[in-house]
């Protein structure tokens, strides 16, 4: 991903619709999703990562279920 000058690449902008958009493709993952782990572990990108591959143990569409998306 390129780093726009003076962004953090690291950190994950929720209030950005744009980023979290990014995120969410780049992550493989429901802005849902992105919001849940974002709230669970913080906007550090690598936590994110990890917190969604734990619970990519069940396929997206079961993720999108539980949290109401589908």
């Amino acid at each position: 991903m390129a780093t726009q000058p003076g962004m953090e690449p690291d950190r994950i902008d929720m209030n950005d619709p744009a980023a979290r958009a990014q995120w969410a493709r780049k992550l493989d993952a429901t802005e849902a999703q992105l919001r849940e782990a974002v709230g669970a572990v913080g906007d550090v990108a690598a936590d994110v990562e990890m917190h969604l591959k734990g619970s990519h143990s069940t396929t997206n569409a079961d993720r999108m279920d539980e949290l109401g998306d589908s």
